[in-house]
């Protein structure tokens, strides 16, 4: 079958460099985590990012060929081979560092907690995408999303993931403000959420709530719970304008910073290039979320306007908090950077997710 000449002219570059413009940024860093005196070539780390990479890149070019609209007849179907994914990974999952999150496939270590997200999206995009009733959703009509979505949530918090939990939430939240609620259910909701809010933290694991605690003050415990606040800080504020340079970082380089290939990349990428690299680092995720919500805005059908939000929400909200836990804006979670943190599973997930933004805007000059 031969290609559509149209899918080559319509073709969103801009999204395609950005996206593949934070994967180089993400692999210069992930070579700075892994540094060291005792490396004499290419760190595992380093090649196998290399080659989620290039994994991740074809898979977004094979989604750009893909048919978003096809995805209506297949949201339910995925959500529940995500969902028994997150089943299995209680099961079979691969633990590590105290979570279960993972399933060891041989080759590859999958976490199903990525494409719980796409799949929630999905699902939460294909309850709206009728246009909502005068007024806007009621109470009523929530009980479907919030079942939908409290079963990845009860199951990732499991693991435990309070992370990708919160980001499970957002997305969500995001989806169902922006598809037309209604005034009174959007108070009401809230304040469900703020009488639920004590129980969350009854169900938190102590390691979890001490994070949360000390964020207010990291120095009460600079040893334990806000070790990873207080080094991120400093690898930070060390880099100054102009950053210390590409594998001068003293920070990654003498292990004084906790998960540095992964949550607090961007504490490695700020030493070594400073706010001035930090800032061109923002303006891309900047220039990407705007490209996102023009998408949406110009798409003409309500499926697609709501699934390019859903997904251009994912790195909204996983850039805002990311940033702003290595700032110590925000409490210790566990979130990665979009694109930039280390990990097979969240890098080629999120090509996906980039991929299908493509198509919906290619496919707006179709019908």
């Amino acid at each position: 079958m031969a290609l559509d000449r149209r899918l080559v002219v319509r073709f969103d570059w801009t999204i395609f460099w950005i996206v593949l413009a934070l994967a180089g940024i993400g692999l210069l860093s992930v070579v700075s985590a892994s540094y060291g005196s005792h490396h004499k070539g290419l760190d595992p780390l380093v090649i196998r990012q290399l080659i989620w990479i290039a994994a991740g890149t074809m898979a977004m070019i094979l989604m750009v060929l893909f048919d978003y609209r096809s995805l209506q007849g297949y949201s339910y179907p995925f959500y529940l081979v995500a969902i028994g994914l997150l089943i299995a990974v209680e099961v079979i999952g691969h633990s590590t560092g105290g979570s279960r999150r993972w399933i060891n496939l041989g080759f590859f270590h999958l976490e199903p907690s990525e494409l719980a997200k796409l799949a929630v999206v999905l699902v939460m995009v294909r309850y709206f995408r009728e246009e909502p009733p005068k007024g806007g959703w009621s109470l009523r009509q929530m009980i479907i999303p919030a079942i939908l979505l409290g079963i990845p949530v009860g199951l990732v918090l499991k693991q435990p993931d309070l992370g990708t939990g919160l980001i499970l939430i957002l997305i969500t939240v995001t989806l169902v403000f922006v598809s037309g609620l209604n005034a009174r259910t959007m108070i009401v909701l809230a304040l469900a959420a703020l009488c639920v809010t004590p129980l969350g933290w009854h169900y938190l694991k102590p390691y979890q709530r001490q994070r949360l605690v000390s964020f207010v003050n990291p120095q009460a415990d600079p040893l334990g719970s806000g070790y990873h606040i207080i080094q991120s800080e400093i690898a930070i504020g060390s880099g100054g304008l102009w950053g210390k340079g590409f594998l001068n970082g003293t920070q990654a380089r003498l292990n004084f910073l906790p998960e540095q290939s992964t949550d607090f990349i961007f504490a490695v990428f700020a030493e070594e290039f400073g706010l001035a690299g930090s800032i061109v680092l923002l303006i891309l995720y900047a220039i990407l979320i705007m490209r996102g919500a023009w998408i949406a805005q110009h798409t003409r059908d309500r499926f697609g306007a709501l699934l390019a939000v859903g997904l251009i929400a994912i790195v909204f909200w996983q850039v805002a908090i990311n940033i702003g836990m290595a700032t110590g804006l925000l409490p210790v979670v566990g979130i990665t950077l979009p694109l930039v943190s280390y990990g097979g599973s969240s890098l080629i997930a999120m090509m996906l997710a980039m991929g299908l933004l493509i198509s919906i805007n290619i496919r707006r000059y179709f019908f």
